[in-house]
């Protein structure tokens, strides 16, 4: 079963093959890299992911290039969190990691003792609810 490693401190200007080489001379054979860069510049955004075939490997490369000074940076290397993948159908996740908060609509806030209305406006407001209680009384 192959491992996803997350590599951090990346610096901006790197390619994919840089990262590859970087990998493969300190550890050997790699399942496959990735360098995580800007839509619009084509920059490295800083970290970028790479696989490897067994645990071992894994506990290798952290333990080897954890922390190594590459072109001035020092890397951050750990394991990757497991892809969460969307369920329609249930809001339970999987592998016990945090749900993904979806880009819908925001949650709507309570009035609590702690927030009033804009002093601004209370005037208008109360009347506005004496109209509708008025209303509801009729």
């Amino acid at each position: 079963m192959s491992i996803r490693l997350y590599v951090g401190n990346l610096p901006k200007e790197l390619d994919r093959d840089e990262l590859a080489a970087l990998f493969t001379n300190e550890v050997g054979e790699l399942t496959s890299t990735k360098v995580v860069t800007d839509r619009k510049t084509g920059k490295c955004r800083g970290f970028g992911f790479v696989t490897v075939e067994t645990e071992e490997q894994a506990d290798q490369v952290i333990a080897q290039l954890n922390g190594h000074l590459f072109k001035d940076n020092a890397l951050k290397i750990e394991k990757a969190l497991p892809k969460h993948k969307e369920n329609n159908n249930s809001n339970q996740t999987t592998n016990n990691t945090a749900p993904r908060r979806s880009k819908s609509k925001p949650r709507a806030h309570t009035l609590t003792e702690a927030t009033q209305p804009d002093p601004r406006w209370a005037g208008e407001l109360e009347k506005l609810k004496e109209m509708l209680f008025a209303q509801t009384q009729s």
